[in-house]
């Protein structure tokens, strides 16, 4: 009986040890990303995969989608268009010409999002109040007279306003960031800055393990990368993994690129731009400095 106890033990010590090597895989977690470790605010709900730029489809229940309860004579505006009045732009779009509106209308300090070409809630709302500040009809829908007005008010989007490097916005870089080379990555705003002499050469937009696997944080270095790597726990593709803590690593993540935030990883921070990551993969060595913090 007590050989039999040490075995059962002994079996055990070699499965956590075999867990803590590649323990990351995606998580199935329900649609509310419930599985995240990032906070569970408003920001975070209004994923960029949900919804790119946080910016809600038809029927999207926050406050800047749900109908006033007394319509103002500009709601009803938006109801019934002016048939005189050419639509160039309005909610339920999907273009370029979209993304660019959304490029200018940050520009205005009137959409804190990064563009996506979808014109949803967030941007309906920035078109009211540029409408309403400047002797407009408050319709939400771009008309001429709109566009004339905006364009006129704003500069061409460059290509990096109109396809912003990450669409979570970075935060203050940690202290312990701002010496030498080093992966900072951020809980909060949820991104990787990679950081020389103080200096962000590049930024990717990241998640992170669940309540029941965190992500660890902490001041780690990089102690080994694998180009082409499968989790021996879960099976799962792990390309351009470098390891950081016993086990956890920066790695791309096929089913970030596909549900986002909606699930979550068992504790490695997942990327899910792939072909930064593959840059940022070649320029990081063994050694480099991550530091992962709230």
């Amino acid at each position: 009986m007590h050989r039999k106890k040490v075995i059962i033990r002994a079996l055990g010590l070699a499965t956590a040890v075999a867990f803590a090597a590649t323990s990351c895989g995606p998580q199935k977690t329900d649609a509310t990303g419930s599985g995240s470790s990032a906070p569970a605010s408003p920001t975070a709900v209004a994923s960029p995969e949900t919804s790119p730029s946080g910016d809600g489809k038809p029927g999207d229940a926050s406050p800047s989608a749900s109908p006033s309860t007394s319509p103002s004579p500009s709601a009803s505006a938006s109801a019934s268009p002016s048939p005189t009045v050419k639509q160039v732009m309005a909610n339920g779009d999907d273009s370029e010409l979209v993304r660019e509106l959304q490029a200018r209308l940050r520009q205005l300090k009137l959409m804190a999002v990064a563009p996506t070409g979808f014109y949803g809630s967030k941007t309906t709302a920035a078109v009211k109040s540029f409408q309403s500040k400047n002797g407009l009809s408050a319709t939400g829908g771009v008309d001429e007279p709109t566009w004339k007005k905006i364009q006129n008010a704003t500069k061409k989007p460059t290509a990096d306003e109109l396809r912003p490097p990450t669409v979570n916005e970075p935060d203050a870089p940690d202290a312990r960031c701002m010496t030498g080379r080093v992966m900072c990555i951020s809980k909060e705003s949820r991104t990787l800055a990679w950081m020389i002499d103080g200096k962000v050469v590049s930024t990717l937009d990241v998640r992170f393990g669940s309540e029941n696997t965190p992500t660890r944080e902490g001041e780690f270095k990089v102690e080994w990368k694998a180009k082409d790597w499968t989790s021996t726990i879960y099976h799962t593709p792990m390309p351009y993994s470098m390891f950081f803590s016993r086990g956890q690593a920066v790695h791309y993540s096929a089913d970030f690129a596909a549900r986002g935030y909606a699930g979550a990883s068992h504790g490695c921070v997942n990327v899910r731009d792939k072909a930064k990551l593959a840059t940022l993969f070649d320029a990081v060595q063994v050694g480099d400095k991550v530091v992962v913090y709230w």
